[in-house]
């Protein structure tokens, strides 16, 4: 465990770097998000429907904007992230839009050191799971937070996009799909701002489809649908094109850029 406290310790201080640029950048658009904009795209939204009056839990919320979004739906939401940073801004923009929800910052893997609540919904969301060693931990704390009959929703990059270094011009295939060893990447900018002047610092995992079923069906999950998709709804991979609906493909579509996973606990 002591690498991995390594390696967290790093990501939390590169995240805490972050909030600062993304609560300022186009891709997060805060001045829209103040005045209504929901920041939830088609996928989870489709997918989880009327959520007036549940109880919802947001894992790896980052700065707030998806569980606030939630809330406006009428959600009893709690967003969890390890960032302290992005927890203290996730509970000011909830305070300045005056709504009820609530913020934890720990280890997302911990979630239930500090949550002992059991919740309608667990929904998580694009770019969480690399964060993560090991699944089977956060599978079974997952399956703890939900009610009996509860379910849990993931929109995440699909496992291919992350087998390629983008750091070059052109994505080269570097990583492997079922990858072991821990990924380090250093460069400077982020996603919502490449030419931000900070280095982001970062250590992942790779996970293929089969780790993520199995963490959550060892876990006593019933998996409805596991679904993958050509369009990303958000540009963050080099020479994507927009389609017609504003969602983002690959020039040859030759690989999934989305997976959605929709569970129940039984």
């Amino acid at each position: 465990m002591t690498n991995n406290t390594k390696y967290f310790k790093t990501n939390k201080a590169t995240w805490n770097e972050k909030v600062k640029v993304h609560a300022k950048s186009d891709m997060y658009n805060m001045e829209a998000f103040k005045k209504g904009k929901s920041s939830l795209m088609p996928y989870e939204l489709d997918a989880l429907g009327d959520v007036q009056g549940k109880s919802l839990l947001h894992l790896q919320c980052h700065f707030g904007q998806d569980t606030l979004s939630w809330s406006r739906l009428g959600a009893k939401s709690t967003g969890v992230d390890l960032s302290d940073e992005g927890i203290k801004l996730a509970k000011s923009l909830n305070e300045e839009l005056e709504l009820d929800a609530q913020f934890v910052c720990c280890n997302v893997l911990e979630t239930s050191q500090y949550i002992k609540e059991e919740f309608d919904i667990v929904f998580t969301s694009y770019g969480v799971i690399g964060w993560l060693p090991d699944l089977k931990p956060w599978g079974k704390m997952i399956a703890e937070r939900l009610k009996q009959g509860g379910t849990f929703f993931m929109a995440e990059f699909h496992p291919i996009v992350w087998m390629f270094d983008y750091l070059n011009e052109k994505p080269i295939m570097t990583y492997g799909y079922m990858q072991d060893e821990v990924i380090y990447e250093e460069y400077e900018g982020t996603y919502a701002n490449q030419k931000a002047a900070i280095t982001s610092k970062e250590y992942g995992w790779n996970h293929g489809l089969g780790e993520v079923i199995s963490a959550l069906t060892e876990a006593g999950l019933h998996i409805q649908y596991l679904t993958e998709h050509n369009e990303s709804p958000y540009n963050v991979l080099p020479n994507l094109i927009e389609t017609d609906n504003g969602m983002f493909v690959t020039q040859d579509k030759l690989y999934p850029l989305i997976f959605t996973l929709k569970a129940t606990k039984v």
